[in-house]
């Protein structure tokens, strides 16, 4: 089934980087809610970075772990190429090294390896499906 931007309402601003931004977003249809990764098409030709998209989409597409989001769908619109994953709730982990407590940045020992263990367990993931990227 064909889906487009018209499927999903947009809400806040999750990260951004140098081809776009990340935004929270809920199909309308369900109710349940994404991660909307727009890719802006002028950047991405600007820098090369088509050949790069298509391959993260096509990884996100294949991989199905607890600790990696995988791929909802992909549409395209008028100016951005959109992968809509699912979304990870807790933020990302630099947010928690960084902003939680601004005085002490970092955490405790057990929340370290509890990170850790999702990362290997992520790479383990990947590994498994032959699949090496960033």
């Amino acid at each position: 089934q064909a889906v487009g931007a018209d499927a999903f309402m947009e809400f806040r601003v999750l990260g951004k980087g140098g081809f776009g931004e990340v935004c929270a977003c809920q199909r309308r249809a369900t109710g349940k809610m994404y991660a909307n990764k727009r890719l802006n098409k002028k950047r991405l030709k600007k820098r090369k970075g088509y050949e790069a998209a298509l391959v993260e989409k096509r990884i996100l597409a294949r991989v199905h772990s607890r600790f990696i989001v995988s791929l909802a769908c992909a549409f395209q619109t008028k100016t951005d190429l959109c992968l809509v994953m699912t979304i990870m709730n807790g933020g990302d982990l630099r947010y928690h090294i960084y902003n939680v407590d601004e005085e002490n940045p970092g955490f405790a020992e057990p929340r370290a390896v509890f990170y850790t263990a999702q990362i290997l367990l992520g790479l383990e993931h990947l590994h498994q499906h032959r699949i090496v990227y960033r």
